[in-house]
């Protein structure tokens, strides 16, 4: 007798977008020109979309965005190496570490709406990550990363100088310091209070935890960061809120010095 076998879910289609107009309308608009998108695809999974999927059919982002890291450091670099002939090691380094930030790299991602593009796993999705500072920053390396593979340097350091372009200009004005030192120095001069910086959440193994911290003005949250270390969260939250300094200034005027 014949017994009904089981069926099957399909494998997961990792090229659907591929199809999808809107997306490939997308792709052209940040300079992918290349019909194959395969590396794109990957770029925009984010590790959850494979919760449940064996480990071999994995092609998340992770890969992609330590490739984007490297390449972002490099452009960066180079680029300012030429622009500041003047400038010494030290400023070099805190001018870079401005400009590829978690919340510049972010604010790119936003530029060249690559959040809705992100491909997430259901709670992923319902937390809230399609929009998360930490996850949109991870993603823009990952692009970089895959733009590197397909296309080479120059057409990446033309993607990367065109969606930092605020963020290098910002360096004329000498908006590369201490961020965490900028907001105390604000914060004491509107307010008889100090920054508070609070670790929200820890999470993996000891080798590689992740912490997040959340920088606070009296009860007020100011924003919030995810790092591999304390001192580079409290860093990324601190220029978080300090770019958005004027919208929780409005809400905590009522205590302000007078």
């Amino acid at each position: 007798m014949n017994q009904k076998q089981k069926k099957q879910e399909p494998p997961v289609d990792i090229n659907k977008n591929k199809k999808n107009v809107a997306f490939t309308k997308w792709a052209e608009s940040i300079g992918w020109n290349n019909p194959d998108m395969g590396l794109l695809q990957q770029a925009l999974m984010h590790p959850t979309y494979f919760e449940g999927a064996q480990s071999g059919l994995r092609q998340d982002n992770q890969r992609l965005e330590f490739l984007g890291d490297a390449v972002l450091d490099m452009l960066i670099s180079e680029e300012l190496f030429w622009r500041y002939p003047q400038k010494k090691e030290g400023d070099l380094s805190k001018m870079r570490a401005a400009v590829v930030c978690e919340a510049a790299l972010a604010k790119a991602a936003r530029k060249i709406h690559l959040g809705p593009q992100l491909l997430l796993g259901k709670g992923s999705e319902k937390s809230g990550d399609r929009d998360r500072e930490s996850v949109l920053a991870d993603a823009m390396e990952a692009v970089v990363g895959a733009m590197f593979l397909a296309f080479g340097l120059k057409k990446t350091c033309e993607l990367v100088l065109k969606v930092l372009k605020e963020d290098l200009m910002d360096l004329d004005n000498g908006n590369y310091d201490d961020h965490k030192g900028l907001l105390q120095q604000y914060v004491q001069s509107n307010w008889d209070k100090n920054i508070i910086y609070k670790v929200l959440e820890t999470s993996g193994p000891d080798h590689n935890r992740s912490y997040k911290i959340g920088v606070f003005l009296a009860k007020q949250c100011l924003a919030e960061a995810t790092a591999g270390s304390k001192k580079e969260a409290e860093q990324t939250a601190a220029a978080l809120a300090w770019q958005k300094r004027e919208e929780w200034t409005s809400l905590v005027a009522g205590e302000r010095n007078v």
